[in-house]
């Protein structure tokens, strides 16, 4: 009798071992992948000469958003840009242009994010001369009309340059912040 005992006692453990390693098993295999599509980064819809245009209470357009290409992705809602052109008008001074070779809508359509080769362009507008500023990201909020960046800036105009690390730009106010690092170079205009 104990040797039947003993056997099934090693048998019980036996069985309790495979049940244990089949159960770590299960928990330490990651699932298998979907195979309905729900996983794929394709978009739905790729549309070229991409242009919208948001119009203000009074009917003139705020701010345009233009790109050579649009693809949308219905996995994230974001939309990829391929050479986007973002332009901000105002009654009162000089329209202010960000290019640059990359960008992202988000999902909500409120942070465009602009890479590679990103510049700003403030065109020249009574006394004053043409702005640039070079970056390579740059992030617009085009409701609240503020850009930011954490990279490295340089701001030009016909007798200045600024270089920097950091921006913040309110295109409302026209004022903007470098950051950190701030080097200025001035060259008095000839007479």
């Amino acid at each position: 009798m104990s040797r039947d005992l003993a056997t099934w006692a090693a048998l019980t453990l036996l069985g309790l071992l495979a049940a244990l390693t089949y159960w770590l098993a299960q928990v330490v295999e990651p699932p298998p992948p979907k195979r309905d599509g729900s996983t794929r980064h394709d978009p739905d819809f790729i549309v070229e000469n991409f242009s919208a245009v948001r119009l203000g209470e009074d009917g003139k357009p705020r701010f345009t958003l233009a790109a050579a290409k649009m693809t949308h992705y219905p996995d994230t809602e974001t939309s990829e840009l391929e050479r986007p052109h973002f332009t901000r008008f105002s009654p009162t001074a000089a329209p202010l242009h960000a290019l640059a070779q990359k960008g992202t809508i988000s999902r909500d359509g409120e942070n465009v994010y602009l890479r590679d080769q990103v510049r700003i362009i403030r065109e020249a507008h009574g006394d004053r001369g043409e702005l640039t500023l070079a970056t390579s990201y740059l992030h617009i909020q085009p409701e609240k009309e503020l850009a930011t960046t954490d990279e490295p800036v340089t701001l030009s105009d016909p007798h200045t340059q600024i270089t920097g690390v950091g921006l913040k730009l309110n295109a409302k106010t026209r004022h903007f912040q470098i950051l950190s690092r701030v080097k200025v170079h001035y060259a008095k205009p000839r007479s």
